[in-house]
């Protein structure tokens, strides 16, 4: 049912086989700790953007603001 899913410790110890089921499947989910962490994509599929929506960009480039210009923001609220 879930082929295309494999333990961390699945990929430390064969990376090769691993590979081999990304290249089958075009990804792999990878678990750690029973959860799901990770994606291994193939390159072939790079081309394929992850859609998102706009939401979720306003949410990441306000989160890379808020990061980067954080201390100011601190001066700023006093």
């Amino acid at each position: 049912m879930f082929e295309n899913y494999v333990a961390i410790s699945e990929v430390n110890k064969n990376f090769s086989n691993v590979a081999k089921k990304c290249d089958g499947y075009g990804s792999v989910v990878i678990f750690k700790n029973n959860k799901p962490l990770y994606i291994l994509k193939s390159i072939n599929d790079a081309n394929k953007e992850i859609e998102i929506t706009d939401d979720e960009k306003i949410d990441i480039a306000s989160r890379r603001i808020l990061k980067k210009y954080h201390k100011a923001f601190e001066e700023l609220a006093k």
